[in-house]
């Protein structure tokens, strides 16, 4: 039908093709009927129950897992969300204050400290006591020559006597003339003159007299005596020496330096914020890091009753007894003030507090939430701290609070052992 001789070829040969593939499909029919005769027929419907069961397992195997997931995201929500909550201990303020011990350190100086100078010019002859000699008043401690005071004394006593010669003189002058005035034999004028050459030889008396005691003074000065009981600190002078008076030398030579320390003089500077609990009359203790044993008492005898504007402390003096001789002036010593507690204000840990820029702070349990209170601090013990002003003693504070605390924080709570620190 086709002029094409190829294409007629090629379609000749898929129909023999064709032909003989049904040949042998029907050889080979019979063959599959007997083996499908020995198995039964599946039941009608059988094939869409099975799909059904199985999409329905599968959709359950989806919700459960689908469930799970929601379930342990709510876990997680729930535990993320306690986990942000911080847990911090807390603990009720102590109501008052401990009884504090002030301790200083004390200056220790001796009741009296005098530097003893010559009061006349000469030569040491001789001295008698040493350093660390105990004298009492009166003792003499040294002698000095001094030849020009001597011979200036005997000048003024021969000096006394002449003007002691003319006053007895001129009374005796005055006298007569006051007679020959009674009878009329002399002027009222000479009388009045030899009268007043009198008072005037009386007055040179005086002064000659007053210049004789000058001189024995100094000549006394002569003689170096103790002013006062006491010990011998210091001797700077030997036999030998040119010695000049104190009053006449623009840096004088000090000869010896006394202490009297049967009583010692303690100076402790009391700081502002104590210082109105320190008390004249009040007892004190000194200690010494040299003899840890030793305790000493004494009394509050007197105060500086202003605060130095430099240092901020109250000059306060503390009279001791001495007379066994167990402190020295000079010593380093620390003086005990007994502080009373006070009971209006309460104590609470020093980890309590919070250092902000704003001030100090405290944080307080407000249900379950943290407010920061400002305090004031009154006296700070080392482990706790006294608050004058800010808490109450029912009031639960936060100990360790974190730096990154804020007020409105929600926390959760739990009291330290016995609501106590």
């Amino acid at each position: 039908m086709s002029n094409n001789p190829g294409i007629t070829d090629s379609v000749a040969k898929v129909d023999s093709t064709e032909q003989a593939g049904n040949s042998a499909q029907a050889d080979t029919v019979p063959a599959h009927k007997d083996t499908a005769c020995t198995q039964p027929p599946a039941p009608p419907g059988a094939i869409p129950t099975l799909g059904i069961i199985f999409i329905g397992a599968l959709l359950i195997a989806i919700g459960y897992g689908i469930h799970l997931r929601r379930a342990h995201e709510e876990r997680l929500k729930r535990v993320t969300a306690e986990s942000s909550i911080i847990s911090v201990a807390v603990t009720h303020p102590t109501p008052g204050s401990p009884d504090d011990e002030l301790v200083l350190p004390g200056n220790v100086q001796a009741f009296t400290s005098t530097p003893i100078y010559a009061r006349t010019d000469g030569y040491l002859k001789k001295w008698y006591f040493d350093i660390g000699a105990h004298v009492r008043r009166g003792d003499l401690l040294a002698v000095i020559e001094a030849p020009e005071v001597d011979q200036q004394l005997n000048q003024s006593r021969a000096e006394l006597e002449r003007i002691q010669a003319n006053e007895q003189l001129a009374g005796v002058t005055s006298n007569r003339w006051q007679s020959l005035l009674a009878k009329h034999a002399v002027s009222q004028q000479e009388a009045d003159q030899t009268k007043s050459n009198y008072i005037a030889a009386q007055a040179a008396v005086d002064a000659s007299r007053a210049n004789v005691r000058r001189l024995e003074q100094l000549q006394g000065y002569e003689h170096v005596i103790a002013p006062f009981d006491g010990v011998i600190t210091a001797r700077n002078t030997d036999i030998g020496d040119l010695i000049q008076a104190g009053s006449s030398s623009t840096n004088p030579r000090e000869l010896f330096h006394m202490d009297a320390t049967g009583v010692l003089r303690v100076y402790a500077s009391v700081p502002e914020v104590d210082s109105d609990a320190v008390h004249d009359g009040d007892t004190a203790f000194l200690t010494e890091d040299a003899n840890p044993n030793l305790r000493i008492e004494g009394r509050v005898v007197r105060n500086s009753n202003a605060i130095n504007d430099t240092t901020r402390t109250l000059n306060v003096e503390v009279d001791i007894d001495n007379a066994n001789g167990v402190l020295r002036p000079g010593a380093y010593i620390f003086v005990h003030f007994h502080i009373p507690s006070n009971p209006g204000t309460v104590s609470i840990p020093s980890n309590a507090l919070l250092f902000r820029e704003e001030g100090l702070r405290v944080g307080v349990m407000r249900g379950d939430r943290v407010e920061l209170v400002p305090v004031t601090v009154g006296h700070d013990y080392g482990n706790s701290v006294e608050i004058a002003a800010g808490l109450r003693a029912q009031d639960e504070v936060v100990l360790d609070p974190p730096d990154s605390l804020v007020s409105g924080t929600e926390v959760r709570p739990r009291l330290t052992s016995g609501g106590r620190p």
